[in-house]
């Protein structure tokens, strides 16, 4: 223990995490107070509208007190941690080695299965509906294996002991089940939820849907695909390509719209974010330059920056600056769908599930592989007319596929 009259008071306040960031919101610690820290080690994860950030302890010491709980939002230069620190002339604090924990006194046994039963003369422990149920169906309630906390034996637990004891599916009615679940809303998943609520409440979402006969591009696709030393192509890199290649003739399309100014930006460089399905939630790391790759070029980028996604490894760099967001939920793309405008964009493309479907083709009926392209335009900037004319282009386009691979 570390005496007090030798210890310092650390003040360590919330550094400035990022260019024009004045608060970040607190998405995890990973110390408590009482806890003994070494210089470096993570002492709390912040989340900035741009990225999450560990931020590192200063000093070795242990800490006293710490400002603001899971979801709270901080101030850049606030209290986050107070830390007891030594004198200059004490050594570094030793980490405490952690103490061995005994097991419980009154343990319950395992069965093989791993589910606990009660010791011998200790009563069951049991939900009074699942002791009824038990008395019901003559259940000795000691004879039953529990799986629930402790030994607790659980409703499943009866149906489990039925199936063995008395052979084949038990025929009862379920239980009713009581109860209910809070999640606090933070994170990541907290930003998602405020920019989806201001895109709907600030964005007149104009949503066009129009089917694609992708039977050539998919035949395409194999054939290159069939190659070697290069990354598997999806549907994605095709659309890309097709949208970068019609975005000249359309230049409304690749715009920002600040509505706070009254100014609309179009961009020559093609900036596509790809919504990507993370553990933590939805996010759009960057294709940057998108005009200036070839299909396989594109695969890479889209595999690359996914998967830094995925791991939590996206910089800032990589999850800002979008132009243009393309959104796909591959086989479960569904008919149609009405995607989100992310801001201050105003477009979004949605590929839907590719099916086969009879369809008519000069006068015969023939099976094609069909696709829905779902997309939603900003209609304060977006007029009804240019949207459709953007989308009947890059139809064609796909329809033809050969056109993607020449510039």
């Amino acid at each position: 223990m570390i005496p007090e009259a030798t210890l310092g008071n650390y003040v360590f306040k919330l550094p400035d995490v990022g260019e024009g960031v004045a608060e970040a919101e607190i998405v995890a610690w990973h110390v408590d107070v009482g806890d003994v820290v070494k210089e470096d080690q993570p002492l709390v994860d912040v989340m900035t509208d741009k990225a999450t950030v560990e931020i590192t302890s200063p000093v070795t010491g242990k800490v006293l007190s710490r400002n603001g709980a899971t979801g709270d939002k901080a101030a850049v230069g606030n209290e986050l941690v107070v830390i007891a620190t030594e004198a200059k002339d004490e050594p570094s604090l030793p980490t405490p080695a952690a103490p061995a924990v005994a097991p419980p006194a009154s343990a319950p046994e395992l069965s093989k299965e791993g589910a606990a039963q009660a010791p011998a003369g200790q009563r069951p422990t049991a939900a009074p509906a699942v002791r009824a149920r038990a008395h019901a169906l003559d259940i000795d309630l000691a004879q039953v294996a529990g799986t629930g906390p402790e030994g607790r034996i659980l409703h499943e637990d009866l149906d489990r002991f039925l199936l063995r004891s008395r052979g084949g599916e038990p025929h009862q009615i379920p239980a009713a089940r009581d109860g209910s679940e809070e999640i606090r809303v933070i994170g990541l998943r907290r930003q998602i939820a405020e920019t989806m609520q201001a895109a709907k409440r600030r964005i007149p979402h104009f949503t066009y849907v129009e089917e694609v006969d992708v039977t050539a591009l998919e035949a395409l696709r194999k054939d290159l695909n069939e190659g070697q030393g290069h990354p598997r192509l999806t549907l994605l890199p095709f659309l890309i390509r097709g949208i970068v290649k019609i975005l000249p003739d359309h230049p409304g399309i690749n715009a920002h719209f600040d509505d706070e100014a009254g100014i609309i930006r179009r961009f020559s460089a093609v900036h596509v974010g790809i919504a990507t399905q993370t553990r933590r939630g939805l996010l759009v790391p960057v294709i940057r330059h998108a005009e200036s790759l070839e299909l396989f070029d594109l695969a890479n980028q889209i595999l690359r920056i996914s998967e830094s996604a995925r791991a939590g490894k996206a910089s800032r760099e990589e999850l800002t600056g979008s132009t243009i967001t393309v959104t796909s939920l591959g086989p479960l793309g569904g008919i149609a769908a009405t995607p989100i405008i992310k801001p201050p964009e105003v477009a979004i493309m949605g590929v839907n599930r590719i099916a086969e479907r009879p369809v008519v083709r000069e006068g015969r009926i023939v099976v094609r592989k069909m696709m829905n392209l779902s997309s939603s335009f900003d209609h304060r900037i977006v007029d009804g007319f240019d949207a459709a004319s953007f989308i009947q282009a890059l139809k064609g386009v796909l329809e033809a596929p050969a056109r993607l691979l020449v510039a």
